[in-house]
């Protein structure tokens, strides 16, 4: 592998943030090479890489590295004009995409991380945010018109990207916590848009089997937890 040229992203398991570049460049029909990153032993690449945050991912490409998985996935939808873009070409439907996207993985997704991480109130509150920012996701959903991924998914743009990397593996969350976080009932069009995603070859590829994610979920949580 030569890190001098191509595409070559740097990631680490089942991240979500990992998980989006991924979708996006297969959703491009790019081809790149995958760098499995130890996070208890970072490589001196990575922090060569990523000085500021010491994190994956970290797109590689023609030798030069793009951290942060929005900051990539906007990369991507500009140098690669092949495949579905991304972002809309209107500058206001654009600004909303970016809202929305900025909003679930600054919130919605850090109440995850925070469910994962704790346990007793903090972990109820935490759920408790999490359908807060749920329902505000739907009134969303019911006064904009941005784009969601309809048909085959060949039409995914970046919120359904980071929309998928986050609520993915809902189902695999559901049963380690013994919670319900897509209630039709509640929110249903966010649990449709949920579900049309989820059922995409595309995504199905990205991730090992359910089993597989719900050990490895309980095990980071042990871990977490000590």
């Amino acid at each position: 592998m030569a890190e001098e040229s191509g595409v070559i992203l740097h990631g680490s398991g089942e991240s979500p943030h990992c998980k989006r570049v991924e979708l996006a460049l297969k959703l491009k029909g790019i081809q790149y090479d995958y760098v499995d990153e130890d996070l208890t032993n970072k490589s001196l690449l990575l922090l060569q890489y990523n000085p500021v945050h010491k994190k994956v991912p970290v797109l590689v490409h023609n030798g030069k590295p793009i951290a942060e998985s929005l900051v990539i996935l906007e990369y991507i939808d500009e140098v690669w004009k092949d495949g579905p873009a991304l972002l809309p070409q209107d500058p206001y439907e654009r600004a909303k995409v970016r809202f929305w996207a900025s909003f679930l993985h600054q919130q919605i997704f850090q109440d995850f991380v925070l469910v994962l991480k704790s346990e007793g109130q903090v972990q109820e509150k935490a759920i408790e945010q999490i359908h807060e920012k749920l329902k505000l996701l739907e009134e969303g959903l019911e006064t904009a018109s941005f784009p969601r991924v309809i048909g085959d998914g060949k039409d995914m743009g970046l919120l359904d990207v980071v929309m998928c990397s986050i609520f993915g593996i809902h189902k695999v969350f559901e049963e380690v916590f013994c919670v319900k976080f897509m209630v039709v009932e509640k929110y249903p069009l966010v649990t449709s848009w949920i579900n049309s995603m989820t059922e995409l070859p595309l995504v199905k590829d990205l991730y090992p089997s359910h089993e597989s994610l719900v050990g490895k979920l309980r095990s980071f949580r042990e871990r977490a937890l000590k």
